[in-house]
């Protein structure tokens, strides 16, 4: 664009991370200063404003918005990429913020998962990880279980630790897509190779401290079966 128009981009946070790397800080294996940058100073090098706040109401009409704490900021065009929205007020007892499952969708909940992880190496159980019903990205929740798989088979702890891995998705290896190639075969195969016990079609209806309830469904979405798993550390998305 030509140096007369403005471009000012609104974000909650003053700094970018890259979300990929999250599971590996919830381990230990990355810090946050490796995952994480801050934004200003790269869009203020291109002439970019940048102001670190939440957008609290769009006035369309008005082509206004209204920031957290009071400040109006006017546009023209308005560019909006909201990314997902963490609703674990969803499930009672899910979530980092007083629920008892963990996150791995921000680079703060990682560091929350490896403060219990860090704590649980010392006395491990039972894990549960997976993808609760609404989750829009399920390929996270794979690459976390082997991640922990990995890590505690490096830690010599692998045999004290049962891995179950529940998630929404009608089969291992939808991902919400519907499959992607042969991920079905692939998936379970590598999952029954790690150890790694597995529940589709489930329900996640809540969360208890060291108990996960969900409700395995058929295909016409009717229950088939309750299973109450007990955990010592949960990740669910």
């Amino acid at each position: 664009l030509p140096k007369e128009h403005r471009i000012t981009v609104v974000n909650p946070t003053d700094y970018f991370q890259f979300v990929p790397s999250n599971p590996w800080v919830a381990v230990g294996g990355r810090a946050r200063d490796a995952v994480t940058l801050p934004i200003a100073p790269h869009l203020e090098r291109k002439g970019i404003g940048f102001i670190a706040k939440a957008v609290t109401t769009i006035d369309a009409p008005a082509n206004r918005l209204t920031l957290d704490g009071g400040q109006v900021l006017d546009y023209d065009y308005l560019v909006i990429t909201t990314g997902p929205k963490l609703s674990f007020d969803e499930v009672p007892g899910a979530g980092p913020h007083g629920g008892h499952t963990h996150s791995v969708c921000t680079v703060g909940h990682a560091e929350m998962f490896f403060q219990d992880y860090e704590k649980f190496l010392q006395a491990p159980g039972p894990i549960v990880v997976g993808a609760m019903s609404g989750a829009s990205c399920f390929g996270p929740a794979y690459e976390f279980a082997f991640i922990l798989d990995a890590d505690l088979r490096k830690r010599k702890l692998r045999h004290k630790v049962p891995i179950t891995f529940v998630t929404a998705e009608p089969y291992i290896g939808h991902l919400g897509l519907g499959g992607v190639g042969d991920s079905k075969s692939m998936l379970e195969s590598e999952l029954r190779g790690h150890d790694i016990k597995w529940i589709t079609n489930a329900k996640t209806t809540k969360v208890e401290a060291g108990k996960l309830f969900t409700t395995q469904l058929d295909d016409h979405g009717q229950p088939v079966k309750e299973h109450e798993l007990a955990f010592k550390l949960a990740m669910m998305l």
